[in-house]
């Protein structure tokens, strides 16, 4: 059966048939392309799952069911075994620091008070839970602050300006 533009279906389907690994192969590329951008590596493992299903494509070329299961079966054990191996390997190499280290050290201000029981700081523009690193201390609304460390997501914060410690 034709259609507009002169291409019929029979060999559309015939050139995926005849090409599958293709589509296996673009599709391994996208999301390897895509793992760029979130640098969690479980894009990366759905593409190693794409890739065996292309290699399955050439073994068994009209079984798409049987490349559609491996391609599944990898990709599944490549997130459960390899992937929490790969990413502790990274996090404990030297020199890393997560997003939430990258903050101690940085300066904000208080848009809240801030005392024991929390408040509120804005560093690079975000605002963050925070509580003074000296429980003792309270942190007035509008004093800039430096974060000494973390509690979870919460920021210890310490006023930078030595007359702000009343």
């Amino acid at each position: 059966m034709d259609r507009p533009g002169g291409l019929s279906v029979d060999w559309l389907s015939g050139w995926f048939a005849a090409h599958g690994w293709i589509g296996w192969g673009v599709l391994a590329l996208a999301l390897a392309a895509a793992e760029l951008l979130t640098l969690d590596l479980t894009l990366l493992m759905l593409a190693s799952g794409a890739l065996a299903a292309g290699i399955v494509w050439f073994i068994a070329p009209g079984l798409v069911w049987l490349q559609v299961v491996v391609g599944v079966i990898v990709a599944a054990l490549t997130l459960a075994l390899l992937r929490p191996a790969l990413l502790d390997r990274v996090r404990n190499s030297p020199g890393y620091r997560s997003s939430l280290d990258k903050l101690r050290g940085s300066v904000g201000t208080a848009t809240a008070a801030i005392t024991v029981g929390g408040g509120e700081v804005r560093v690079d523009g975000q605002l963050w839970e925070a509580r003074p690193f000296d429980p003792d201390l309270v942190i007035a609304a509008g004093e800039t602050v430096e974060v000494y460390g973390l509690d979870g997501v919460t920021l210890l914060v310490h006023p930078t300006d030595p007359r702000q410690l009343n």
